[in-house]
């Protein structure tokens, strides 16, 4: 147990955990993500996106044109 409290192994572990770290962080800096691909994933999700909500609002007006149908056809016939 007291081998690792010895400055030179407290040392050498602070050293190793810091060229682990600045190793990793070298790793990951390196990659690229591309950005003309999100870019365009994100336009397609806009479209698809637009796209659903002109059918709701589309079947929202046509339920809503039904149901005053309905009503006039009540009113009518009563």
């Amino acid at each position: 147990m007291e081998w690792l409290l010895n400055p030179w192994v407290i040392t050498l572990i602070i050293v190793s955990v810091l060229v682990s770290n600045i190793a990793a962080l070298k790793y990951t800096a390196n990659m690229k993500f591309d950005y003309k691909d999100k870019v365009k994933y994100m336009q397609e999700k806009h479209q698809r996106e637009q796209a659903q909500n002109n059918a709701e609002q589309d079947s929202n007006v046509a339920d809503q044109a039904a149901a005053q149908e309905q009503q006039t056809e009540q009113h009518k016939n009563p």
